[in-house]
């Protein structure tokens, strides 16, 4: 029984890793190649276990691969689904800030564990051009509702740090995400409920 098992993994192994040696875009021809490939990686117990048994969301990860010309595998351990929405982790989104501009990195404003502490992203291009992001701060995140979220609690520096990349990419750098949100976004910025305007054309009636 244990042997079966072992062949098994090792016979996974070996499909994934001509899977994903490589990018996607030299081996994906069709939609139905791309859905074959997505079941066997639906199958294996050697993806991140989000995306055991979802062929769909494995082929969702293909396709981001094959847009972003890296390894499926890439996607699935930096892309996660929040309330129906995938979101980037905030690591894989300072990473591609990284890989676009090589030298970037967070700088840390304020005093640590009070409202003034704050985080921005600065790049310094080949050209020496310096690039500096919008700077997010604790009282920023306590304005706008984000702290509700836990995690802004529990781990306010790596937040910060997570959300100044975010802002970074979204200004300068937009293509890098893929219309996708990043860690946090989906739980912090949902859309206000919008106002009733007032019906023009109810009167009131005075006593």
């Amino acid at each position: 029984m244990c042997e079966n098992k072992d062949t098994a993994l090792a016979v996974q192994s070996e499909q994934l890793n001509e899977v994903m040696a490589k990018p996607t875009g030299g081996f994906i021809e069709s939609f139905r190649e791309s859905y074959k490939l997505a079941s066997v990686l639906a199958k294996s117990s050697l993806v991140p276990q989000q995306y055991q048994g979802k062929t769909e969301d494995c082929a969702l990860a293909i396709d981001m691969a094959e847009r972003m010309g890296v390894s499926p595998l890439m996607v699935m351990q930096s892309l996660y689904v929040v309330k129906g929405k995938p979101s980037w982790s905030g690591q894989a989104c300072m990473s591609f800030i990284k890989a676009k501009y090589g030298d970037a990195q967070p700088v840390y404003t304020g005093q640590r564990g009070t409202d003034t502490r704050g985080c921005f992203v600065r790049v310094i291009k080949p050209d020496g051009e310096v690039i500096e992001g919008t700077e997010v701060t604790i009282a920023m995140a306590k304005s706008e509702g984000w702290m509700s979220n836990s995690k802004w609690k529990n781990m306010p520096e790596q937040m910060l740090a997570y959300r100044a990349a975010a802002f970074f990419a979204r200004v300068y750098c937009p293509e890098i995400l893929m219309g996708v949100s990043v860690e946090g976004e989906v739980e912090d910025m949902q859309p206000s409920q919008p106002q009733k305007a007032p019906d023009p054309f109810k009167t009131e009636v005075i006593e």
